[in-house]
């Protein structure tokens, strides 16, 4: 899933390729992709690119018409640019394509979403503010006036897991599971401790691991074009989706936990005093 680091860096490719340029056409090919219809996907056609702009993991292309073309890539959506798009409308059929934008200058870009769970999500609408999604996001981990103090009191009576709470888009907009285990791994703790346990130090050590590694993802990416931002997010990974490698600060393996829908990984020497935390799908927890 695409999570704040690559989100951000698809909104800087799209502010230098979009800002100031007109929409020609919007072409839903999966009607499922529509969330809003009112006002309807064409209203957008006509309108001048005038902001590329990110709420959490949302992307949100500003028109001087007011109107604001919204997406959200959920777990296997994404964008793909295209500096000539092809002649026709595109055709209806099995493949990835959902949406395609298109440009009075030829150039565009595709939404595409792979495998069968379709919730890449688009609105047209007045007000990102209108979007459920947005509307109950949390403060922004980057943002300039996300202190350690507002991240304290976050998790202050917060009685879930660090691992839940992270992700969670209420609580703190834009972390999704991988940069979730890479900022437990730098902060050196396990996915399960209660994050209302927290000591001072420990508070302080996580919010370090949240800014350092999610600025760190964003410096990496940017600059590197829409296509190459999925393996980019792969290369700079310490644990996430490398269940068996040998940790890269202390050399253990790393290992992983289940869901039913997915998974994370950790290391047991860096995160939880060299103990292994059974797999959930099949007992409890090692405290």
């Amino acid at each position: 899933m695409p999570e704040l680091p690559e989100v951000e860096a698809l909104k800087d490719f799209l502010t230098e390729h979009l800002v100031g340029r007109r929409v020609a056409r919007v072409l839903p090919v999966a009607i499922s992709v529509l969330k809003t219809y009112d006002p309807p996907v064409t209203a957008f056609e006509g309108g001048e690119v005038t902001a590329v702009l990110r709420h959490g993991k949302f992307l949100d292309l500003a028109a001087d018409s007011g109107l604001h073309l919204v997406t959200h890539l959920a777990r296997a959506g994404w964008l793909q640019w295209k500096d000539r798009l092809p002649d026709g409308p595109p055709k209806p059929g099995k493949g990835p394509l959902a949406l395609r934008v298109a440009l009075e200058t030829g150039e565009g870009f595709d939404l595409t979403e792979a495998g069968t769970q379709k919730r890449l999500a688009v609105y047209v609408v007045r007000d990102p503010q209108q979007i459920e999604g947005i509307a109950r996001l949390g403060p922004d981990p980057l943002a300039a006036d996300f202190d350690e103090d507002r991240f304290a009191a976050l998790l202050k009576d917060e009685r879930r897991q660090l691992k839940g709470a992270l992700r969670d888009q209420s609580l703190i907009a834009g972390v999704g599971n991988a940069y979730s285990d890479e900022i437990l791994h730098a902060a050196k703790m396990s996915p399960f401790k209660l994050a209302a346990s927290l000591t001072p130090d420990e508070t302080h050590r996580l919010y370090a691991a949240l800014r350092t590694t999610l600025t760190e993802a964003v410096d990496r990416s940017r600059g590197v074009a829409a296509g190459r931002l999925k393996a980019e997010k792969k290369s700079g990974l310490r644990v996430h989706g490398r269940t068996g490698e040998p940790c890269p600060v202390c050399g253990d393996t790393i290992r992983e936990v289940s869901f039913s829908d997915s998974s994370l990984q950790y290391c047991p020497t860096c995160q939880t005093g060299g103990k292994p935390l059974a797999d959930r799908r099949l007992s409890r927890l090692l405290k």
